[in-house]
């Protein structure tokens, strides 16, 4: 019985763990997996009445390759993110906690539904949640 309980014990803590070469890039999906997760974002926008307003004179091809590249490259992905900065692209909008919020939320719904695990995308908001300061109230 202990050498079962032990066996299961091992099994269970591997299967928590990536393995060190899997990078958060390859956890979202890689690339396909990127850009349906950007998709899934840009769809949430569109419908949600609360934060589209900001979006009425964006290129959209466009933001949605530099939000891919941008998600790529904070992933560990081989992209490189060509765009403004997050204080530079945000400033004039006053875009509040609450619009931020919503954003996320559309994230974190664009990610559960690419069945992405709930450590990665932790590990993904992490890396985004520094950006918060260059977004809100510019």
């Amino acid at each position: 019985m202990v050498k079962y309980l032990l066996f299961v014990t091992t099994l269970a803590l591997a299967a928590c763990q990536h393995s060190p070469e899997t990078t958060l890039y390859q956890r979202l999906g890689g690339e396909t997996g990127v850009e349906n997760i950007v998709d899934g974002v840009l769809s949430g926008i569109e419908q949600d009445p609360s934060i589209v307003h900001h979006f009425a004179d964006t290129d959209i091809p466009r933001f949605r390759r530099l939000l891919i590249e941008q998600f790529c490259e904070l992933a560990g992905g081989p992209c490189r993110y060509t765009g403004a900065s997050m204080q530079e692209s945000h400033t004039g909008f006053q875009i509040t906690q609450a619009h931020f919020d919503a954003l996320v939320n559309h994230l974190i719904s664009a990610m559960q539904q690419q069945k992405v695990s709930i450590e990665a995308q932790n590990e993904f908001l992490a890396m985004l949640a520094p950006m918060y300061k260059d977004v809100v109230y510019r």
